[in-house]
């Protein structure tokens, strides 16, 4: 037991190892991806107020532009790693709410054809949030600096 014991030690240190520098490349790359979708819907807010009519979301105008708000200063604050569980929250509701709207028939599809599920527009992005809500933003993050200075 002991041969297959330190091997499997290793394993787990190595692997923990690996954790802070994960999360901050989701971080950062999806902290840019969601501010850059944020950045062209702000300068877009008439075709998003468009779309949000067509699928039947409520005050379509005002939604546009909190949703656009949301991704452009959300994804910011989710690359630097301040407020990330907050932020990964607001997101994710953000993602569930596309699926819903804009790609009901992949997300009631996820069970009798997961591919369409998992091919649509939010599911990378709902992935990446749910890793940060879930796991916290690591080590290399301002949330860990913070709570490193305020303890």
């Amino acid at each position: 037991m002991k041969t297959v014991e330190r091997p499997y030690r290793l394993l787990i240190a190595a692997a923990s190892s690996l954790q802070s520098p994960f999360l901050l490349a989701v971080r950062l790359y999806w902290g840019w991806q969601f501010a850059q979708d944020g950045w062209g819907k702000l300068h877009n807010l008439e075709k998003v107020t468009d779309l949000f009519t067509s699928i039947g979301i409520p005050a379509p105008a005002v939604n546009a532009a909190f949703i656009s708000g949301l991704e452009f200063a959300g994804g910011i604050l989710l690359a630097v790693g301040l407020g990330s569980r907050l932020v990964s929250l607001l997101l994710t509701c953000n993602m569930l709410m596309a699926y819903i709207t804009a790609d009901r028939e992949a997300l009631f599809s996820v069970l009798s054809d997961p591919d369409k599920f998992y091919a649509a527009a939010p599911y990378t992005y709902l992935f990446a949030v749910l890793i940060v809500l879930i796991f916290g933003p690591g080590k290399l993050s301002v949330d860990a600096w913070l709570a490193k200075k305020w303890k």
